[in-house]
This record gives structure tokens, sequence and C-alpha cells, in this order.
């Protein structure tokens, strides 16, 4: 037991010594070993992004609707904003209030969504048709990086605060007719026929 202990003790000692002969008195850091040190130089630091500009121009969208021979309606447009841009387009029966939308990205500045409108055709009446962009939030980062995270680089008559409050958003609706008679109206409105 005895000569337990005294190895025990002397391997106490040696750790003891071998721990204080470790650091700096000074209290400075050792210096890196070359090996690491000219790991060190030649690691490169990851290259900013490069700035993105701006979107600067007034928002511009503009559409068209066409009924098909099966009396649905497609719409088509074009617009400034950047390409992959998301938009909601939305088909609203005003008697009725009934809704139909779909989801659409730019490509190129244009866009096509549709057949709007039950399988048995949109029946005759007054519709409107509206071209939203949505909230910043929920467009892609290339878009985002354009419009601003609150769309804050909108501008023009088209653009407006979100109902949410999450920035401006941007918006362009028109009014049509349905049917084989065009109704007398005062008010701004296309009349389509079936193509």
């Amino acid at each position: 037991m005895k000569a337990w202990c005294r190895l025990s003790g002397m391997g106490l000692l040696a750790l003891l010594l071998l721990a204080g002969c470790g650091g700096n008195d000074n209290g400075a850091e050792a210096e890196a070993p070359p090996e690491e040190a000219a790991v060190e130089e030649t690691a490169t630091e990851p290259e900013p992004e490069p700035e993105v500009e701006p979107f600067s121009e007034p928002v511009e969208i503009s559409f068209t609707a066409m009924l098909r021979s099966d009396r649905r309606l497609m719409v088509e447009g074009e617009s400034n904003l950047p390409d992959s841009t998301r938009l909601l387009i939305v088909v609203e029966r005003e008697l009725s209030g009934v809704r139909w939308q779909s989801r659409v990205s730019l490509e190129e500045g244009r866009f096509a969504a549709g057949p709007f409108g039950p399988g048995s055709g949109l029946p005759d009446g007054g519709y409107r048709i509206t071209v939203n962009l949505p909230e910043a939030s929920v467009q892609p980062l290339a878009v985002r990086q354009r419009i601003g995270e609150q769309g804050e680089h909108l501008a023009g008559p088209l653009v407006g605060s979100s109902r949410h409050g999450l920035g401006q958003v941007a918006s362009d609706s028109r009014r049509f007719l349905v049917g084989s008679e065009p109704r007398r109206t005062t008010d701004q409105v296309e009349v389509l026929g079936i193509e």
C-alpha cells in the first residue's frame, strides 16, 4: 500500500511540474506553430455579395382578359417588376361575390393565368379582375432585394400600403362584362365576347 501511495504522490508531483512548464509567466499568448500560421494567412474571407440596384421605376401592370370557347376566362399581362415576382390574380363576379384566384410569377416581364370560372363557364354579368403584388415578405430573395424588405422602393399610382401593415404593395383592377349584349353602364368597362 505504501508503494502505491508513493507512486501516486510521485505521479501527482510530476503532473504538477509539467503543468507549470507549459505556461508563459508574462501572460502573453504563445505563438502559433509555423504550419498553423501559414493556414491562417492563406484562408480567404468570403467575397461580399454584389450590391443589388433598388427598383426605382413607377410600378406598371397591364393586362387583358379573353373569354375562351368554354366561357372560362384567361388573363395575360406584363409588368416592369423584377422577374420571378409573385403576383396574385383575382377574378370576382360582382353579383355574387364568388372569387377565383391564381398565383403566378413574372417571366421576362410577362404573366398568364387561368382559366377562371366554373366548368360550366362564366354566366353573363359584371366581373372585376385584379392583379395584386403581395407583400415583400412572400417574394423570393432576389425580388425582395430589389423592391425592399417592406416594399419601400415601390412607387407610382398603383402602390399603396398593405392592409395588414406589412409594407407597400401594388394593385391594378379593371371591370369586365361577359355576355352577348353589352349592358348600359357609365363605368369604364370592357365587354368580352367568346373568341
